[in-house]
């Protein structure tokens, strides 16, 4: 496995560790927004939604621009790249597992299948 940035992944792995978080950037995938209106939902102070877009901003995954006295921002997803790239090495793992729920579910429908051939004759 290729080592990565790790200070990198690991300032994106915070940053998505965080419920609030996830859901700004969510709201980002429909464009560039105000500070303002990412603070919206949830309720908070402007000063809180800085907070959480300031570890979004470490992270790499926001953009801030200042056009007069507005903060907008807007999603930079090159860095989920990254964490796309890191998680592809155990991918592998959590594939055998469908595989083997694909099997097991492919069985159970053949043996309930020959089941009602029985009952039908």
């Amino acid at each position: 496995m290729v080592e990565q940035n790790s200070q990198q992944l690991d300032n994106i792995f915070r940053a998505l560790a965080d419920p609030t978080r996830r859901e700004m950037l969510r709201s980002l995938t429909e464009g560039e927004q105000r500070v303002s209106d990412l603070a919206e939902p949830f309720a908070m102070s402007l000063a809180g939604a800085s907070k959480h877009i300031k570890v979004l901003e470490s992270a790499g995954l926001v953009r801030r621009s200042v056009r007069g006295r507005t903060h907008w921002c807007e999603l930079d997803a090159s860095h989920l790249a990254e964490v796309h790239e890191w998680l592809s090495y155990y991918k592998r793992f959590w594939n055998r597992s469908l595989e083997a729920l694909e099997a097991l579910l492919r069985s159970e429908d053949e043996a309930g299948a020959s089941t009602d051939s029985k009952e039908d004759s």
